[in-house]
């Protein structure tokens, strides 16, 4: 009989594990609030609450392997984000089975311009910052109590199929496609790594099958690190049109998060998008292999999944600002597009930028 795993968190990545999974001909059980979205062929869809205890155990008897993908809205870590993963954790234990856990890296703070490493202190001063350093204390010292046996998979800002609210969703790939200028924050001539959403997956899935990831933190492998400016720029050639960009700055997302709760949260991560961002992945290569997609094959499958989206989902009105340059540096005229005024905020809910969200 094939090994057993449940994957809480139908998002992006925890489709992307799911399917993973499945192409090893695992079982693989999802779940979600809601008991809707689409899920991979093939795969068990539960509905329920991660934060029952009792629900929680009761979905993953049986499991080998739990991975936590799921997230809760971005306004309301602090209340709900702990108790979410202690119900995962409750279910990993009572099944016996290994818990894989999804984190960001808002844990690290400020990069300082230097790499980030798995070594490096958690010194975040954020208020999200700081909920994700406890959670991933309780998830290592549960194992070093013997608890729970824990691996950990940290990863920087998502892009790739079934990606759309992301600082590389749908007002980049979506705008490009469209021909119209793609809304960024922070200073585009720094280095950011961005990471795919695919190759996340496959270096979750491998955690949970090397008994040598146990107890440790891991940075997931994904494509090289460009500048923002560089990654834009291969967005826009594969989609076909003229590098067009707006930029966002602290000002512009303050007066938008009057009207939308998950947007005022994104200031204080501002940072991340005014220094230079590059998270280190060698130590999961050196142990594990490079599984990293080359990031003109990353950005073109991105592609294709928008085009084949494109009939049904138009990207969100564009929320700004500052109009840039081309990427070859000449400047240009503004385009006649606007700024998103205050009705236009109220009726389209603010920016989907960067939830950082992995449910």
């Amino acid at each position: 009989m094939s090994e057993f795993h449940v994957v809480f968190g139908t998002g992006p990545v925890g489709r992307s594990v799911a399917a993973e999974l499945l192409s090893r001909g695992k079982q693989v059980r999802a779940v979600n609030r809601s008991g809707e979205g689409e899920i991979p062929d093939g795969a068990e869809l539960v509905p329920g609450d991660a934060t029952d205890r009792h629900f929680a155990r009761e979905v993953c008897g049986g499991a080998d392997v739990v991975y936590q993908c799921a997230a809760p809205p971005y306004d309301r870590w602090p209340e709900m984000f702990p108790r979410l993963q202690a119900g995962v954790v409750a279910g990993a234990t009572a099944a016996g089975a290994k818990l894989v856990s999804m984190e960001n890296v808002y844990m690290y703070g400020s990069s300082f311009g230097k790499p980030l490493t798995e070594r490096r202190p958690t010194t975040a001063t954020t208020r999200k910052g700081r909920v994700r350093t406890e959670m991933a204390e309780t998830l290592l010292n549960a194992h070093k109590k013997g608890r729970v046996r824990v691996a950990i998979g940290r990863a920087s800002d998502f892009f790739g199929p079934g990606v759309s609210l992301s600082a590389m969703g749908a007002r980049v790939f979506g705008a490009a496609l469209q021909g119209q200028a793609a809304s960024v924050v922070g200073d585009i001539s720094l280095p950011h790594t961005y990471s795919y959403v695919p190759d996340v997956a496959r270096g979750l899935v491998i955690l949970g099958e090397r008994d040598e990831a146990l107890g440790d933190v891991w940075h997931l492998p994904g494509p090289a690190t460009v500048t923002t400016r560089e990654f834009l720029t291969m967005v826009f050639s594969e989609a076909g049109h003229p590098t067009k960009i707006r930029r966002a700055g602290k000002t512009m997302l303050r007066f938008l998060g009057f009207f939308n709760p998950q947007v005022r949260e994104l200031v204080e991560m501002m940072y991340q998008f005014e220094e230079p961002f590059v998270v280190d992945h060698s130590k999961f290569t050196d142990a594990f292999g490079d599984i990293s997609t080359p990031l003109p094959e990353a950005v073109a499958a991105t592609m294709d999944w928008y085009r084949e989206q494109q009939a049904t989902a138009a990207p969100p009105p564009p929320i700004v600002i500052e109009e840039l340059d081309d990427a070859d540096g000449e400047a240009r005229e503004p385009e006649d597009v606007g700024s998103a005024s205050e009705s236009e905020v109220r009726r389209n809910g603010g920016p989907d930028l960067d939830q950082k969200s992995t449910e």
